[in-house]
């Protein structure tokens, strides 16, 4: 739909309302419900939006220690500036129309807290040297067959998931609860996420899906609506969803791995690829690589950004603990995946499903593009077999203070502007 046609959607909906949200620190979407009155009025200049929505944590407990707001600047509004080619039909709302915006300041420059913006700042970045970066995101999510509810009557302990045992890739547990799976499929591309797959994981209650790659806005706004749109899927059905890393330690955690390859300006080359080349490997996704695996432990808050994501990153529980690379190996910080000059990509599988995709995305691109820029060399030999024991390029931190402070002492941080 061209932005006319939009505005006539949007004027001619039954419900004379709109669903608007903008994505907070956390990746979580906070919106609200408009009049279609108050859209139109707004669409251009944007909105009024608490900006306590930078100044809290997931579970609304405001921070201390924060400038940009606070009790010392009496959280007022910040401006949100909606972007019509957000626009989506949520199908169960009977196709409310919804908007995605993002955060500016008062002279209508991008604003520094918000996601969106860094994320299309780092874009910038690789448009600059004619890159047209293409991404996708996956997730890994335990569902229980609770509600709200019951599972705060149980103290979120003993909750009964959707479908028993460890059976990853099980057909049964697909026709077991099919009607879930059926909606998750259909309504999520209704709604403008298309999947390429989902399948049961290993644990009780888990599923995974992949979302199908597009550019890196749109990838971004995907994962994040992703998350939401599950959560309100499976509450329809009495099911409850989680995006934590890791909801047991005898448990699998949950991964939120990014994919991503670097494509000509044209979209008809993609620059990973090399066909002469062993391991068909271009120089540029081998400094790519050799760039993220630099940046990697300055930036893994924003990779891994809770105290609980650190609970995942554990040996032997299928998210990795090393700095590592390494050819279709899931032991490793980073997978290469060279089936051909179309699905060639690097899988970054440091994120957990509880990661904001925009900082994710924007930490993956900005290392690998610092890599390209420094011309990297990628002397690592890639991890062949158990990538838990190659410690020959070092560990992840191993928690988020650990990680936060080499994010604030790192140069490659403070150099690049990344928050």
């Amino acid at each position: 739909m061209n932005p006319e046609e939009i505005l006539q959607y949007v004027g001619s909906h039954p419900a004379g309302k709109v669903k608007i949200a903008v994505t907070d620190i956390d990746g979580v979407l906070r919106g609200k419900y408009i009049s279609t009155e108050k859209f139109l009025s707004v669409k251009d200049a944007g909105t009024g939006f608490c900006d306590v929505v930078f100044g809290w944590d997931a579970g609304d407990v405001a921070y201390d220690n924060t400038a940009f707001t606070g009790w010392h600047t009496g959280y007022p509004d910040a401006i949100a500036k909606l972007d019509l080619s957000t626009f989506r039909k949520i199908p169960w709302e009977d196709d409310l129309p919804f908007f995605l915006g993002e955060i500016i300041n008062k002279d209508g420059t991008p604003a520094h807290v918000c996601p969106r913006q860094l994320l299309k700042r780092v874009l910038r970045d690789a448009e600059q040297e004619d890159f047209t970066p293409l991404f996708s995101q996956e997730f890994e999510w335990y569902n229980f067959a609770e509600t709200p509810e019951t599972a705060a009557g149980k103290q979120f302990r003993n909750l009964k998931p959707l479908t028993p045992g460890m059976f990853g890739y099980s057909i049964l547990c697909t026709s077991l609860q099919n009607p879930f799976f059926t909606d998750l499929f259909q309504l999520l591309r209704q709604y403008g996420i298309p999947l390429e797959g989902l399948h049961t994981e290993t644990g009780p209650g888990t599923f995974e899906a992949a979302i199908v790659y597009s550019g890196l806005i749109e990838a971004g706004d995907r994962a994040v609506l992703f998350k939401t749109a599950v959560k309100e899927i499976a509450y329809r059905q009495g099911i409850m969803a989680t995006f934590m890393a890791k909801i047991d330690e005898m448990l699998p955690g949950c991964g939120g791995h990014v994919h991503q390859s670097l494509w000509d300006k044209d979209k008809k080359r993609n620059l990973f690829y090399d066909e002469n080349d062993e391991l068909k490997m271009s120089g540029i996704l081998r400094n790519y690589i050799a760039g993220q695996l630099y940046c990697l432990p300055f930036l893994l808050p924003m990779y891994a950004p809770t105290i609980n994501s650190y609970k995942r990153l554990v040996e032997g529980a299928w998210a990795p603990t090393t700095l590592t690379w390494g050819v279709d190996n899931r032991t490793v910080g980073l997978r290469v995946l060279q089936g051909s000059s179309k699905s060639a990509r690097l899988e970054t599988r440091v994120p957990g499903a509880d990661v904001n995709p925009y900082l994710a995305m924007a930490a993956a691109l900005a290392s690998g593009l610092y890599g390209i820029k420094n011309k990297i060399e990628l002397t690592q030999l890639p991890t062949s077999g158990n990538g838990y024991k190659d410690f020959s390029n070092g560990s992840i931190p191993k928690t988020l203070d650990e990680a936060t402070q080499m994010m604030k002492q790192s140069l490659v941080a403070i150099l690049n502007s990344i928050p």
